[in-house]
């Protein structure tokens, strides 16, 4: 069962990964040709005598083959943890059907690995961000991540802990109260880091992380309509199967 699983979680994560790409290639790479042309300005105004770097690989294969090969590669991983985490808490979270537990599940996601790290630590765009910090910026980054999931988790098994005895009305909101206080406290104690140039278009600084935010939406929202259709159909049986015909019916 959970190799079926994990199969169509991964297969799941090759639709999200396509979907991804089609959205970040028509919203997000604009933004990316700014930054790109904003930082060879600024490169050229600084070093006039300097010959630019030649492309390793040029901007038309990053933006398509170099992207979908990423975006796809992202989605199969997260897809195989997805179908692992589905199968650990399938009837563990509570009474809920496949679909609605992968919903559940996506949702949870999002917000836990998605949205808190990036209020906190917010994707840049090139040009945006010292080269000698990109260390520490992604340290912090995976720490307030690995908060966010920790604190996650205990949200959902405070909320299982207090629903036989407060409800599952009460027992959440205090749970979800508890999660939100957790990470406003981490998100108050660790550093902000700011490297935005002054002269950087806000539009486009606001655009582009609005896109990055987008394509990681659409990946769980795929995860969370698309694998539970899969995992429902492989974990409900047939509602009416038919009779072995080598059986002989019970006499009346």
């Amino acid at each position: 069962m959970v190799r079926n699983l994990l199969i169509r979680g991964m297969l799941t994560g090759v639709l999200a990964g396509a979907l991804a790409w089609v959205f970040a290639w028509v919203f997000g790479e604009p933004q990316i040709r700014d930054a790109i042309a904003f930082e060879e300005h600024g490169h050229e105004a600084g070093a006039a005598g300097d010959h630019p770097e030649e492309e390793v690989v040029s901007r038309g294969v990053q933006s398509t083959i170099g992207m979908l090969t990423g975006v796809g590669v992202y989605g199969i991983a997260i897809g195989g943890l997805f179908a692992l985490v589905f199968a650990f808490a399938y009837g563990r979270i509570g009474p809920f059907r496949p679909r609605a537990t992968a919903g559940l599940l996506a949702l949870l996601g999002f917000v836990a690995v998605i949205v808190v790290p990036f209020l906190k630590y917010p994707a840049n765009p090139p040009a945006v961000g010292d080269s000698d910090t990109i260390g520490r910026r992604t340290a912090l980054y995976f720490g307030m991540l690995a908060l966010s999931v920790l604190f996650a988790a205990a949200a959902v098994i405070l909320a299982r802990r207090l629903t036989d005895r407060l409800g599952a009305w009460n027992a959440v909101p205090v749970a979800v109260g508890g999660f939100l206080v957790a990470v406003g406290i981490a998100m108050w104690a660790m550093p902000t880091v700011n490297e935005v140039p002054a002269e950087f278009s806000a539009t486009v600084l606001w655009r582009f992380r609005v896109a990055s935010l987008g394509v990681h939406a659409i990946i769980w929202t795929t995860f969370g309509l698309v694998f539970g259709l899969f995992a429902e159909r492989v974990l409900r049986p047939a509602a009416n199967p038919r009779p072995d015909p080598r059986i002989p019916a019970a006499a009346g």
